[in-house]
């Protein structure tokens, strides 16, 4: 928005900086930080009115969980809250681009609420059903990668070779809408601890604000071998108002934490991660920056197949940062363990920008 005024202004005096992409990534994380710090207090002691007993525990989960009761959930409302004010601040919002990223943060985070809201209306930890969270997951990705196809392509760029694609066609919307999905689950599946899922979706989001600005220009696309998305780079300034966004969230959610992100915000995260990491031609890419949560998916999905079919699991509990409680590690071990090993995957990642 505030793009567009400056530029019909022509840009004079001090709104000169808000021309540059760098001035306004800066300012969105500053923006989603400050907003999200002002209307926490707030929020919390509303949620926390509104739900009365909070996000219902796991009764087969660690007994360590069960001091949380109380703790309201759906604090994703406030990460959304302070990223689409920051969007709408900051970005140029003639870039189809943004809006295939908002439609995807907004519509996960629309489906994450009403699971939520279903926990918390019931009592108990089933909301709603997979197979109806799965239907309008996709829906949502669906029409989100035809548009950023329509825009983009439909090759599928293979990390650490020069610009080398695989032409998938018709197919390529469908793998990238199954992308965003998986990586939405993801997120939301590592959602387990106080402060785990939101650092790495931070640090995610700060590799990815870099990686999308290299995009978008010619001249470092064309220097590092990567795909050259035109328009790519504004998504630095989405990508910033994540980091400010979630970094409000954190101040919150650290141990022992006051509100929960429920699947509205973990959800919604995911997705957004995914729909970014289409736009710039780095779904592989994206495997190893968020590592951490495609770990955590692959382990309820290894635990559940191995059970099925032998009645016997391969962790004590999953996703597997409870199996690590179960060892008997602190809860506040667990988080800044997986926080460490979610920084030096994000550096591998990235390193995958040069090695070629």
């Amino acid at each position: 928005m505030l793009y567009w005024i400056a530029e019909q202004l022509g840009f004079p005096g001090g709104l000169n900086l808000i021309r540059y992409l760098s001035f306004r990534a800066g300012a969105a994380v500053a923006t989603a930080l400050l907003i999200g710090l002002i209307i926490g207090p707030k929020f919390i002691g509303w949620l926390r009115v509104r739900q009365g007993k909070g996000q219902p525990i796991r009764a087969d989960g660690p007994q360590t969980h069960l001091a949380k009761r109380g703790t309201p959930t759906m604090g994703g409302l406030m990460i959304l809250t302070s990223l689409a004010l920051s969007i709408l601040l900051w970005m140029d919002l003639r870039n189809p681009f943004v809006w295939a990223c908002l439609f995807v943060t907004l519509g996960f985070g629309a489906i994450g609420f009403l699971d939520d809201y279903d926990k918390v209306r019931k009592a108990s930890t089933a909301g709603v059903s997979g197979r109806t969270r799965l239907l309008l997951e996709f829906a949502i990705a669906g029409i989100a990668a035809w548009i950023i196809s329509y825009e983009n392509g439909t090759g599928l760029f293979l990390p650490f070779t020069n610009r080398t694609y695989i032409e998938l066609g018709l197919f390529y919307p469908i793998f990238a809408a199954f992308t965003i999905v998986a990586f939405g689950n993801a997120v939301n599946l590592t959602d387990g601890l106080d402060g785990l899922a939101t650092m790495p979706v931070i640090i995610a989001s700060v590799a990815f604000m870099l990686i999308v600005y290299l995009a978008g220009n010619v001249k470092f696309a064309d220097y590092l071998g990567i795909p050259h998305v035109a328009r790519a780079g504004d998504l630095a300034i989405f990508c910033g108002a994540m980091i400010g966004a979630g970094l409000a969230f954190l101040w919150y959610n650290a141990p022992p934490a006051a509100v929960f992100m429920g699947d509205t915000g973990s959800l919604a995260l995911g997705g957004a991660l995914g729909t970014i990491a289409v736009v710039a031609h780095h779904e592989i890419v994206l495997g190893i920056i968020g590592g951490l949560f495609v770990v955590e998916a692959m382990s309820v999905i290894i635990q559940v197949f191995w059970y099925k079919r032998t009645g016997k699991r391969v962790f004590r509990m999953a996703p597997i940062h409870h199996h690590f409680e179960q060892l008997g590690w602190s809860e506040p071990t667990v988080v800044i363990r997986f926080w460490i090993i979610s920084l030096v995957l994000a550096l591998a990642g990235l390193s995958t920008l040069k090695l070629r």
